[in-house]
């Protein structure tokens, strides 16, 4: 039996290693997919054009401005106190704009209250919080610093941040960019390969020969789980060299539960080969699976959270969602075993269930023949 699975896999294998655009595909593309996407992915607001328009123009002013010049997040730009901000926002000149009102230094040096405006383009609303926000920080700031100190309240905490302290977006994006790598190249390589049999025909001599269902898929299987090993190797070398990430506590859940995830997904490109004999349905069909659900659905742009009641239950069934949690946890929190143990179990049950459905529809493909 092992030996026929081994023959099986040997062959997937040579057949791969003949093709070097499938090589390619298989090895290059995910390290070019992680250093593509990690770097265009941001969560920080960074160089946000911010129009001021001061009426006041005394030291106080221009001291307030210079708050706001000194931060990464904005990049002010000067308005003439004769133009309207509503026209700077409408064409784009500027993401926001901040008004300082007359008497702006002077009622600040009489102690009274000073209001200031800022209109901010709230078209991207996630990008108008996060400049709400930093706006507010720097005018806090701001305000303790022309006080002495004094205007500090009687509870001040103290924050420290864990796990990503410098908030890097790389060190976020990455793992779940190394995760969605995984998810596409090896499941498209096995549909592919498996539709091709059906689209030329040549499963007909599987059918004929001696050879086990369970023998046909394990050796199928168990090559690509070799091609996704490979990729895992390469990715995550570049993930410690290239990001600076590095592994935290106990590496076995990491290790078990990629290997677990690479039979899944291979499991899952050889259920929809087999499922569906046509290459270009195949492709469709393993993009929906293997890019989108695990782009959209499974905590890599945002928490599963903020996804709507009706649509978060199908997170549940996205096999990346659990894999995700376990890179994440291995590269930045540490939790291991205690906290990763029941999506390792997940995945090993998502990864049962697809070798399942393949097994069924060969088994009726066999039978037939």
């Amino acid at each position: 039996m092992f030996r026929r699975i081994f023959a099986q896999a040997r062959k997937e294998l040579t057949q791969i290693l003949r093709d070097r655009l499938a090589l390619v595909l298989a090895l290059v593309l995910p390290l070019f997919l992680i250093l593509l996407l990690s770097n265009a992915l941001s969560l920080t607001v960074k160089d946000m054009p911010l129009a001021v328009q001061d009426f006041d123009s005394s030291a106080a002013s221009r001291s307030y401005i210079d708050a706001f010049r000194a931060s990464i997040t904005f990049r002010v730009v000067p308005l003439a106190s004769n133009m309207q901000p509503e026209q700077v926002l409408r064409t784009g000149a500027a993401r926001g704009v901040l008004i300082i009102p007359e008497h702006f230094g002077r009622d600040l040096a009489r102690g009274n209250v000073s209001d200031v405006q800022l209109l901010i383009d709230a078209g991207d609303a996630n990008t108008a919080k996060q400049m709400n926000g930093y706006a507010g920080q720097i005018t806090r700031a701001y305000q303790l610093r022309i006080a002495g100190g004094s205007a500090t309240a009687l509870v001040t905490p103290q924050i420290r941040l864990w796990f990503n302290p410098g908030r890097d977006s790389k060190k976020f994006y990455a793992p779940g960019i190394f995760v969605l790598g995984l998810s596409m190249f090896p499941p498209l390589l096995a549909s592919l390969a498996m539709a091709k049999e059906g689209e030329q025909k040549t499963i007909l001599q599987v059918y004929v020969s001696s050879i086990s269902v369970h023998e046909f898929l394990l050796g199928k299987i168990l090559a690509f789980t070799i091609i996704a090993m490979f990729e895992w190797v390469l990715s995550l070398t570049l993930l410690l060299t290239v990001f600076g990430l590095h592994l935290t506590g106990d590496p076995t859940v990491f290790i078990v539960a990629t290997v677990l995830y690479a039979i899944c997904v291979a499991s899952f490109g050889t259920w929809v080969g087999s499922a569906i004999p046509s290459q270009a349905a195949a492709i469709q069909v393993v993009s929906l699976g293997g890019f989108l659900l695990v782009f959209l659905l499974s905590g890599l742009i945002y928490p599963l959270r903020n996804i709507p009641g009706g649509l978060r239950w199908v997170s549940s069934l996205v096999w990346g969602s659990y894999y995700i949690k376990i890179v994440r946890d291995a590269l930045l929190q540490g939790g291991g075993w205690p906290a990763m143990w029941f999506n390792v179990l997940m995945i090993a049950v998502i990864g049962g269930v697809f070798y399942l459905l393949c097994w069924r529809t060969m088994r009726k493909m066999q039978v037939n023949a």
